[in-house]
């Protein structure tokens, strides 16, 4: 008989330096304390993508944009898939729901190919709703 025991998956890179970026900024510029909970969980749904399915060696970039009350948050990695959205989303899925979650947390969402290779998504958040 013989076992195999697949090798332990890498850790998760740490998102909270970005987390508390986001937070801060948020904070400073008078954003509800509801808005920016949502904004930090769409955050991690979109860094745990990009980490788990986005093909990177290299950390996940994260670029946050705050200009006329509109808050913009895009996650880039290597991969050229764009994501897509489950047409449900299964409450007994292991996966499959952070798209879903992003998009009931925020404004608009979506992707888009880059120059240089590989995709950003994105989300949108503004403050006066």
């Amino acid at each position: 008989m013989c076992t195999f025991t697949p090798p332990k998956a890498p850790e998760p890179p740490d998102w909270s330096t970005a987390r508390e970026e986001l937070r801060d900024l948020m904070a400073a510029a008078g954003w509800p304390d509801d808005l920016i909970r949502d904004a930090e969980l769409a955050l991690h749904e979109l860094f745990v993508n990009a980490w788990k399915h986005g093909g990177s060696p290299a950390p996940v970039v994260v670029v946050v944009l705050l200009a006329d009350r509109t808050l913009r948050v895009s996650v880039a990695d290597n991969s050229p898939d764009l994501p897509e959205q489950r047409a449900s989303a299964d409450p007994y899925e292991l996966s499959g729901r952070g798209l879903h979650l992003v998009r009931s947390l925020t404004h608009r969402f979506g992707a888009a190919p880059r120059k240089r290779g590989g995709k950003a998504v994105w989300f949108e958040l503004d403050a006066a709703a």
